[in-house]
């Protein structure tokens, strides 16, 4: 166990070093490749509104003339010392780790994305604990139930759920909730945990419960369908021969199988959720990193763009690592060797 976890752990640092060369590629090596010149990449790190000449300058200050290797080697140095930017008669130092620095608002890319993830991590992993306890149970009930009513009203709400988007949801159910009802506070609206917990709750409920309809259905439906094929297994079967009651064959067996492959897809949902709910965050104005990489992009800020990736690279990595390490826990039929 203890060697798979090491072998893991490097592993994820090889493949956090690949994504950086394959988000580098995509930022600086793709648009040259299509034909963009120096200044066209400078371009993205000043706005939409500077003059040629601003442009020039900067592409000789980010040294868009080096070598893409020369580059590369910059970008990865700042990340673990940190970086030195020109912003004309003065020179600002971006501390470690340095994702970029934006030349628009004249701050480090870093801390904007420290002060904006615990908006995302709050509905990203509220949303989760709503989804999951929803999906798994209701998923498990209608393999139980098969072809009852309840298992086809289920399905057909989980049917509902997967084909609606989330920003018609979103939207609707702020007209109704929220300013129709008032039930719930206006989209918008957010407050840290550390100063009003219920407050930070009451802000969340809404934006929580649209992002968990739209995952509780599909977890609701790959839940349905793998406890059907479970529930006819060789060792279901033996462990009711047993004289087992029903609640341990269900619980102890069944779903513990099915609960393998639900894992598999939480841990990339989640990872991509904590880089950015994107959808979410925009139907209810809330300031999380994925309104701040909407906003980089109608604004043409490049390294606030790059960050925002790195960061949810990061997630999705770290959320697969821990998936793969409590396989083990959750089913006992699977062995690290």
């Amino acid at each position: 166990m203890f060697a798979y976890i090491i072998r893991r752990l490097i592993g994820a640092v090889i493949l956090l070093f690949v994504v950086s060369l394959v988000t580098f590629s995509i930022f600086f090596l793709v648009p040259r490749i299509a034909g963009a010149s120096v200044e066209d990449m400078a371009s993205r790190y000043v706005g939409k509104t500077a003059d040629a000449e601003t442009i020039r300058q900067m592409a000789e200050k980010l040294g868009f003339t080096d070598p893409l290797l020369t580059q590369y080697g910059r970008f990865i140095s700042a990340i673990f010392v940190g970086a030195d930017y020109s912003t004309g008669p003065t020179t600002v130092h971006c501390p470690a780790p340095c994702l970029g620095y934006s030349f628009i608002t004249q701050n480090p890319v870093w801390p904007d994305l420290v002060d904006r993830m615990g908006v995302t991590i709050s509905l990203a992993v509220g949303a989760a604990v709503i989804w999951l306890l929803l999906g798994i149970s209701t998923g498990v009930l209608s393999a139980l139930r098969r072809g009852t009513v309840f298992d086809r009203a289920a399905m057909g709400v989980a049917l509902a759920g997967v084909s609606l988007p989330i920003f018609f949801t979103g939207l609707l159910s702020l007209t109704i909730f929220s300013y129709g009802l008032g039930w719930a506070v206006p989209g918008g609206t957010y407050v840290n945990f550390a100063d009003d917990p219920l407050a930070w709750a009451g802000a969340l409920i809404l934006p929580w419960v649209t992002l968990a309809f739209l995952n509780a259905a599909g977890y609701a439906r790959l839940t349905r369908a793998t406890m059907l094929e479970t529930m006819n297994e060789d060792f279901i079967r033996t462990a009711r021969a047993k004289g087992l009651n029903e609640r341990t064959v269900v619980v102890k067996h069944g779903l513990r199988s099915v609960l393998t492959p639900i894992i598999t897809i939480f841990g990339l949902d989640l990872g991509i959720l904590l880089g950015g709910a994107v959808l979410t965050e925009s139907a209810y104005s809330l300031p999380g990193l994925g309104a701040y990489a909407i906003n980089a992009i109608v604004n043409n800020d490049l390294p606030k763009v790059l960050g925002v990736t790195l960061v949810g690279a990061t997630f999705i990595i770290i959320a697969n690592l821990v998936v793969d390490l409590l396989y083990a826990v959750v089913d006992p039929r699977v062995k690290y060797s």
